[in-house]
């Protein structure tokens, strides 16, 4: 009973569970807000209708899923307090100025040019309310990075030093934390991500209605947008993630030896990446495994000839750096996690492509086909989640690498059963609001675009000024 009761176990799983479940927002946002600027871009430079009928259909659902990131957020950051008071007052000083700067500075920006976006359609000149919208864009991925930044310092803490009357790190360069290397390479990683599964749902909402046979001259276009954006962005994936594993290679070792379960320190052919492997869950002993020679080389040192430093010296220099202890992250967790991120991934620019050959002249494909496209939006979002507990659970078993210990983190005041309460109780609240989401966007999803009057025989808004919208979906 005890053990069902560990204060710490407890608040793990509540904030891993809470914060996964704010995640699930915030991707969306970050690549439904540039989908939608570049619709609302190419209909005021072009006046054609479907642009406008694309920018205000899947605005609605970027404001849908915008304001319940707001709530999940909220929530989160009050666990700080709640559950973490050892680790806010270690790293408060340090850890809150990137989030004051996100809440002051970024969110407020976003906040505001969401406002004018919202309430300036036929009061603010195209021009300028065009200008709303990649505000928002820049809003949006501003306040990304300072939550990234205040991350990145949990995995490579830097700018501070230690007070030791206090026991705490104290900051002393800001430029450090917020330009910390760590941050600047999972920016990218982050957005191309967003972008994969905001296309992956344009690709899902138009496939939806393309099986209908509705509305195909609005949803043919947001198709191959969808398409196209799912293959760029897995490009984009695939270097920023190259960028963020040499950085996480340099930071931390340790969970990229973790990844591979690379025992042994081995460089150049047998430093080889193993796409499946049969063994024990710790990966000490292996039965079978597929393996690339020269990759996991490649992926930690950006050369095939590299050295990848194993699990065990490590632990014996973590051991002499840092005192007895056990500092390997649980091994099977991490090296099925980096595995099942990448698949979902790949699968999602496979079925991509393959939607463009079979698209390519004709969209009267079966009904099977068009399923496996709506399914398909899925994809993207469990590989982010899995990569958020591959970075989260690979740092163990520090909540500051080097710094602190998870184990230290935690309030010392707060009992397990508190802990538990309050998990139930947020895991209904968010089970309430997951249900009224996910209403929420396939009624958005499945809903007919806007009726616009005005328009020529090639549907182009002779002027967009003078443009009416029969129905508003704000």
């Amino acid at each position: 009973m005890d053990a069902l009761l560990d204060p710490l176990v407890l608040s793990r799983w509540q904030f891993g569970l809470t914060t996964l479940y704010h995640f699930l927002f915030v991707p969306i946002t970050l690549g439904m807000v540039l989908a939608v600027a570049i619709w609302q871009t190419a209909w005021v430079r072009t006046g054609k209708v479907v642009y406008l009928q694309l920018t205000r259909f899947f605005g609605q659902m970027f404001l849908i899923n915008f304001a319940m990131g707001i709530v999940t957020g909220i929530v989160q950051e009050f666990q700080f307090g709640m559950n973490w008071s050892n680790y806010s007052r270690f790293v408060g000083d340090i850890f809150g100025a990137p989030l004051a700067f996100e809440g002051l500075l970024a969110f407020f920006m976003e906040a505001t040019f969401i406002g004018l976006w919202i309430f300036g359609w036929n009061k603010l000149k195209p021009g300028v309310h065009l200008i709303t919208i990649w505000m928002t864009v820049v809003g949006t991925w501003v306040s990304a990075y300072f939550i990234l930044a205040a991350n990145a310092f949990m995995q490579n803490p830097v700018g501070y030093e230690l007070n030791a009357e206090t026991g705490r790190a104290e900051l002393v360069d800001f430029g450090a934390v917020l330009f910390n290397p760590v941050a600047l390479t999972q920016l990218p990683h982050t957005l191309t991500a967003s972008v994969m599964l905001a296309c992956t749902i344009i690709v899902a909402t138009a496939a939806w209605h393309l099986k209908k046979g509705q509305h195909i001259e609005t949803f043919r276009p947001a198709l191959k947008f969808g398409l196209w954006g799912v293959l760029i962005s897995g490009f984009g994936i695939m270097i920023s993630g190259h960028s963020l594993g040499l950085a996480m290679t340099e930071t931390q070792p340790m969970k990229m030896a973790a990844a591979e379960a690379m025992y042994a320190t081995s460089s150049g052919a047998d430093a080889s990446f193993s796409l499946f492997s049969i063994g024990t869950p710790d990966g000490a002993h292996e039965v079978w495994s597929l393996r690339i020679p020269y990759l996991a080389a490649f992926l930690a040192t950006n050369s095939f000839e590299g050295t990848v430093h194993g699990l065990n010296d490590l632990q014996a220099d973590y051991t002499a750096l840092y005192g007895a202890g056990d500092y390997m992250p649980i091994i099977w967790i991490t090296y099925w996690s980096f595995r099942w991120m990448m698949f979902f991934g790949f699968a999602a620019m496979a079925i991509a492509f393959i939607g463009l050959i079979v698209t390519r002249k004709s969209y009267d494909t079966k009904p099977w086909h068009w399923n496996i496209a709506i399914w398909t939006a899925t994809f993207p979002l469990w590989g982010i989640l899995i990569g958020w507990v591959f970075t989260e659970m690979g740092r163990q078993p520090w909540i500051v690498f080097g710094l602190m210990k998870t184990e230290d983190g935690v309030s010392p005041n707060v009992t397990g059963l508190t802990v538990l309460l309050s998990l139930v109780g947020f895991t209904l609240v968010y089970g309430i609001l997951a249900v009224v989401e996910l209403k929420l966007l396939l009624k958005a999803a499945q809903s007919d675009p806007i009726q616009v009057e005005a328009a020529n025989e090639d549907g182009v808004v002779e002027n967009v000024e003078d443009l009416k919208v029969k129905a508003s979906v704000y």
